[in-house]
């Protein structure tokens, strides 16, 4: 029998139980986070403000006042989408598949496979980046603010959401499809199923991933693509740092100019993506690529959460600009520094040990105890203070991204110029009214809205802790049933799990 047939078989035998509240949690994250994202929009937008004036008189709301104040389509449901939309994004999509393609990269091994085999990936998502913001950069030069990728990203926000987020749920069903060819008596070529997502239950392993790492192979071109590293990192990572660079370019359209904390907010969103996709081979040891399948939460979370949620803060920006000055900039600098280096120095520790191993001269001096799998479990280094230590640098760094939007919230008032209509002028009446809708002026105040809006820009701060609590918990779990009492010796000599000496 091959690796693949007793990996398999093995796999469908150790399934474990539900997360996320089982069949109904992963119900109500499926349509909840969809929902969620469109009321970000609707909900902290340009129309009336952040958040909209209707919320903040609940006794006395109205559907049709929160239908005009969340700048609701006229033309309903159906003006989410649009083909001509969906095809561009498309084509994004197909342009980021040809650059990992034909693109030159580097070629790398990934952990280890309950099979015994290593599969291998072509990593170049940082050059491809490169031509794309290149580009961008070209055409910023040329245009200035009204060049045509920020105003179609500006102007098409909705609908670029709502294909992102279809590309998530087709996806999820093609690769939920596909894994039932996966056999446990049959020779698979390394294609392996997630013990986590073979519960049995159709709506919970779609939402989970049957899969561990699809792959499909691209006609004409040649190559082969491995759609979760492929997502990981490509379509939505890059898709997040354009948002923010279109939102930076409608600040300076709407006020002539581009605010220090809008330059913070992109500069390091912008380090953080760029330093993932120049370390780009790092995602091989991480527990997305090396445990969990690849279903709808990998995909909605890639394609449609990272960059429309994650951008939150720049969007805000954009109509209520902030200036912080010196002092305030400098400090939110070194909170965003402290939590990167953090972050970087300890993800980039334990790469190198566990892809080079404990001999490598930049690991060498570190302790580690041996595990009876084989393996050998660093409790030295950054990963001495805590189990998860890379977990705090991250939080730490997300306190930066949301402090240069200060005590959020504002209401825009728009004023039309006065013109006369008189009784002979009345045939021109709807002509006139478009001409005043098109010079109308605004005016954004933060009012009784000062506070409210920190709901939405500081909303990625909580999230991000419940995220990684959850994380460290699941990662907790999978360590102890993979290395036993080996696991219970590393927590006595490494107590603390994410915050030494508090958690």
């Amino acid at each position: 029998m091959s690796h693949d047939k007793k990996s398999n078989a093995a796999i469908i035998r150790r399934s474990h139980g539900f997360e996320f509240g089982g069949p109904l949690g992963v119900t109500a994250l499926t349509i909840g986070l969809p929902i969620f994202c469109y009321l970000t929009t609707f909900l902290c937008n340009d129309v009336s403000g952040c958040p909209i004036p209707a919320l903040l008189h609940p006794t006395s709301l109205t559907w049709n006042k929160l239908r005009q104040d969340a700048g609701w389509p006229e033309e309903g449901i159906w003006a989410l989408a649009d083909s001509r939309v969906t095809a561009w994004v498309l084509g994004y999509y197909g342009l980021s598949v040809l650059m990992q393609l034909v693109l030159q990269g580097q070629e790398f091994q990934g952990v280890e496979l309950p099979s015994g085999a290593r599969l291998r990936y072509k990593f170049n998502a940082f050059n491809s980046a490169v031509i794309i913001l290149t580009g961008a950069l070209v055409g910023t030069l040329t245009q200035g603010p009204d060049f045509a990728l920020w105003t179609f990203i500006h102007d098409n926000y909705l609908q670029i959401l709502t294909a992102n987020l279809a590309i998530s749920f087709l996806l999820s069903c093609i690769v939920y499809i596909r894994s039932f060819s996966i056999r446990p008596d049959h020779d698979n070529a390394h294609r392996e199923l997630a013990p986590n997502g073979l519960t049995g239950n159709l709506i919970y392993d779609w939402f989970i991933g049957r899969e561990l790492n699809p792959r499909i192979d691209v006609p004409l071109v040649g190559g082969t693509i491995d759609i979760k590293a492929f997502c990981e990192l490509r379509p939505g990572m890059l898709g997040w740092l354009l948002l923010d660079l279109a939102f930076m370019a409608h600040q300076h359209k709407l006020y002539g100019h581009i605010t220090d904390s809008m330059l913070l907010v992109t500069l390091f969103q912008a380090l953080y993506i760029l330093d993932s996709l120049w370390n780009e081979p790092a995602i091989l040891t991480t527990m997305d690529i090396t445990t969990d399948g690849f279903g709808f939460m990998l995909a909605f979370g890639d394609l449609v959460w990272l960059p429309f949620v994650y951008s939150l803060q720049a969007r805000y920006l954009a109509v209520h600009p902030v200036m912080l000055g010196p002092g305030r900039t400098l400090a939110i600098l070194a909170v965003n520094l402290a939590g990167y280096y953090i972050f970087r120095a300890a993800n980039s520790q334990k790469h190198v040990f566990r892809t080079h191993g404990p001999d490598d001269p930049r690991v060498e001096h570190l302790r580690s105890i041996p595990a009876a799998n084989g393996s050998r479990l660093l409790v030295d280094g950054w990963w001495g203070y805590a189990r998860h230590i890379n977990y705090l640098g991250d939080w730490i760094a997300s306190w930066a991204w949301c402090l240069p939007t200060g005590v959020a919230g504002y209401l825009i008032t728009r004023t039309a110029p006065t013109t006369a209509v008189t009784a002979a002028a009345a045939a021109a009446a709807e002509q006139q009214q478009q001409q005043q809708q098109e010079t109308m002026t605004f005016q954004v105040t933060q009012g009784e809205a000062r506070g409210w809006g920190m709901l939405f820009t500081y909303f990625y701060l909580l999230y991000f802790a419940v995220l990684l609590l959850h994380r460290e918990r699941r990662d907790e779990g999978k360590c102890a049933r993979k290395h036993g009492d080996d696991w219970k010796e590393y927590k006595a000599r490494v107590p603390w799990r994410i915050i030494p000496g508090v958690y």
